[in-house]
């Protein structure tokens, strides 16, 4: 976020890397289409951010992205279609096995996910 190393997304993007957090990171592949990719972690956009904080999205050991049942019941316009539209999808892995998300920690939070459904 800039150059500012204090900046919150700095500070949280640091945090996790000292914890060795996974991040996911939805890389913008046409105007309002994400695609997840992991080249070494977990970047959210604002908005994914905003649904997996919130338990609206969870990912699996497999690199499955699951999608809320109280997401995948509203309708609410194209923003939310788009996010609905990931539900199943698998994430874009790096090709080195020790860049991939630690799949206990995918669990781990899985079963906090599964935990508000």
């Amino acid at each position: 976020m800039g150059t500012d190393p204090n900046a919150a997304d700095n500070r949280w993007l640091r945090e996790a890397m000292e914890n060795r957090i996974p991040i996911i990171y939805f890389l913008g592949v046409a105007p309002g289409l994400y695609q997840a990719i992991v080249p070494n972690g977990f970047p959210l956009s604002k908005l994914h951010h905003a649904a997996f904080d919130a338990h609206l999205l969870g990912v699996d050991p497999d690199f499955q992205i699951h999608v809320s049942q109280r997401l995948l019941i509203q309708k609410d316009g194209p923003m939310l279609e788009l996010l609905k539209k990931m539900h199943g999808e698998k994430l874009h892995l790096p090709a080195r096995e020790k860049e991939r998300p630690d799949r206990e920690r995918l669990a781990a939070r899985l079963d906090v996910f599964r935990g508000y459904e």
